[in-house]
C-alpha cells in the first residue's frame, strides 16, 4: 500500500514534501512524481495507468488551474485526494479549479498537506490494523497535547 503524489511541477515539491513527512508518520509509502494534466496529459495518464495496479491513493498537488485533481480522478478506480498549494496571487480563488468538477469526477479536496496525509491514511487504513493503529496514536497524541495545554492555561 503506497501513495502516490503527482505534482504538476517542481514548484510544488516544498508542498509535497509536507505530505510526504507525514506520510511518514503513519509508515506509509511514498512516491513522488511530476506530470502536468496541461502540459503532457499522455505522461500524466500513463503515470495513473501504471500506479494503479497496485493499493494506491493519489494526492495531486496542483495551484493555479488545478486540471491535474479531475484529470487524475476520471482516469482510475483509486481514491484521489487533491491538495492545491495556498497561494495569495488571486486571493484564494484559484482554490475554485479544484472544487468544482464536472460529472463523474470526484477528488476529494483537503488543504493542509498533513491533513491530506490524514485523509489517505484512514483511506489505506480500511484494510490494514497496523496503518488503522498509527492513526490511533496519532489522534491520542493530538488529543494529549490539547490536554496538556489546557492544564498549562488554566494552571499558569
Amino acid at each position: 500500500m503506497k501513495v502516490v503524489i503527482i505534482m504538476g511541477s517542481k514548484s510544488d515539491l516544498k508542498w509535497s514534501q509536507r505530505i510526504v513527512q507525514a506520510l511518514d508518520g503513519f509508515e506509509i509509502e511514498s512516491t513522488l512524481r511530476i506530470a502536468s494534466a496541461h502540459k503532457v496529459p499522455l505522461k500524466c495518464y500513463d503515470l495513473i495507468k501504471e500506479y494503479e495496479k497496485e493499493n494506491v491513493v493519489f494526492i495531486t498537488v496542483a495551484g493555479r488551474s488545478n486540471a491535474l485533481s479531475g484529470f487524475t480522478d476520471a482516469q482510475t478506480h483509486c481514491p484521489v485526494i487533491a491538495c492545491p498549494p495556498y497561494s495569495d496571487k488571486f486571493g484564494g480563488t484559484d482554490i475554485y479549479s479544484s472544487l468544482r468538477m464536472p460529472s463523474a469526477v470526484a477528488p476529494m479536496v483537503v488543504l493542509e498537506p498533513e491533513n491530506a496525509a490524514l485523509a489517505a491514511a484512514k483511506i489505506l487504513g480500511l484494510t490494514d490494523k497496523h496503518i488503522q493503529k498509527k492513526i490511533k496514536e496519532y489522534q491520542n497524541a493530538a488529543k494529549d497535547a490539547l490536554e496538556k495545554d489546557d492544564h498549562e492555561v488554566q494552571n499558569g
